[in-house]
């Protein structure tokens, strides 16, 4: 009768454990224990960074009750300053007004012949000459305050201009032609009914003379 071949991994009814299990069973253990240990240190790290920040949060409270430390808040707006006459005018006779005429443009000759057409209306023309300004529109009528009433008469032969007050005292009105000029209003359509200067970029001014976008009385005298 033939031998029973033993099982080599049996013995004595237990299973015989050998070097690869054993090998494996070692390798598991040391990576769930690595497991452990890395999960272990990443509950450290935020349990720290959360007691970092309530801390600087109890911190910040307690400087601010202070006053030790002030949170900026927003500001009102500024308000923009408005330059520009609100009184109602009446057409002066253009043989009353004085006018100075500017060419701030690259086009030459054009003070000279705006100022021959300003004759021809009977305005008194004064200075007849080129200039360097930083407007930038129709033009830019400038007078002083004593000024204001012809100045209202000027702008009703300039269509789209823009008036400036400056601190001269006489009664004398600067024309600074730019680069947006065309034409006067026609004789004949100008308006002479009594009304309010004009200010179209009134948004964009400051009563501070050094930041106008013209340069006032730019050769006035």
């Amino acid at each position: 009768m033939a031998r029973k071949v033993q099982d080599p991994s049996i013995l004595h009814g237990h299973h015989v454990v050998t070097g690869p299990e054993l090998r494996a069973t070692f390798e598991a253990a040391r990576a769930d224990q690595t497991a452990r240990v890395r999960r272990r240190a990443l509950h450290g790290v935020v349990l720290v960074l959360l007691l970092g920040l309530i801390a600087a949060g109890i911190i910040t409270a307690l400087a601010v009750l202070d006053e030790r430390l002030k949170i900026p808040t927003a500001g009102p707006a500024e308000e923009t300053v408005s330059t520009c006459p609100d009184a109602t005018f009446d057409y002066v006779s253009p043989d009353k007004v004085n006018v100075n005429v500017f060419n701030s443009t690259s086009r030459p000759g054009l003070a000279g012949t705006v100022g021959k057409e300003l004759l021809a209306r009977k305005f008194v023309v004064g200075a007849v000459a080129n200039t360097e300004a930083n407007y930038r529109g129709v033009a830019a009528v400038v007078s002083g305050a004593a000024g204001q009433s012809a100045a209202f008469t000027v702008q009703r032969h300039l269509p789209g201009s823009d008036y400036f007050q400056d601190s001269r005292t006489d009664g004398s009105v600067d024309v600074i032609l730019a680069q947006q000029y065309s034409a006067l209003t026609p004789p004949d359509l100008v308006d002479q009914t009594p009304g309010t200067l004009s200010c179209p970029r009134d948004s964009r001014r400051v009563a501070d003379d050094d930041k106008w976008p013209v340069v006032p009385s730019a050769a006035a005298g």
